[in-house]
């Protein structure tokens, strides 16, 4: 198998691993990180939204040959130490997470928005297309209003 050599949280890696396996397989099963969350696989529910040299990218459709000498970063890499990020603060300040399941994903899609947008409009907020089984958008948009704030 080939060797796919790229920075995850920071920390360069190297795995054995064939190029067409999809980035998320790479993170969970060879690397034990299990923020990034399977959901569909496909590229639609984006409970596996990471980043990839800051931009917002679903690793269940990227496959590992594409990150080669790349930055990839997941929730687990969001925080500085024992300091929450602002998006992470705002979402526990608001209660957002139910299940839970995918908070990992949301909140990396709105790390990724807010470094585009500094006030992001509802509408702007409202086409994260992360899916939250649970409903909590109305409390998802109200976390990411209070880390702009917080941000700016």
């Amino acid at each position: 198998m080939p060797a796919q050599t790229f920075t995850v949280n920071g920390e360069q890696v190297t795995v054995d691993a064939p190029d067409d396996l999809p980035l998320l397989w790479v993170l969970r099963d060879l690397l034990g990180i299990r923020g990034p969350k399977y959901g569909c696989g496909i590229d639609v529910c984006k409970a596996c939204t990471s980043h990839l040299d800051g931009e917002a990218v679903n690793p269940c459709a990227v496959p590992v040959s594409e990150v080669a000498g790349r930055e990839v970063t997941t929730i687990e890499g969001l925080a500085d130490g024992d300091r929450l990020h602002p998006v992470q603060e705002a979402w526990l300040e608001q209660d957002v997470a139910q299940c839970g399941y995918c908070q990992p994903g949301q909140i990396m899609a709105a790390v990724a928005l807010l470094k585009r947008t500094k006030s992001p409009t509802d509408e702007e907020i409202d086409a994260i297309a992360n899916v939250c089984r649970c409903g909590t958008y109305v409390r998802i948009r109200q976390a990411i209003k209070s880390a702009a704030e917080r941000m700016s």
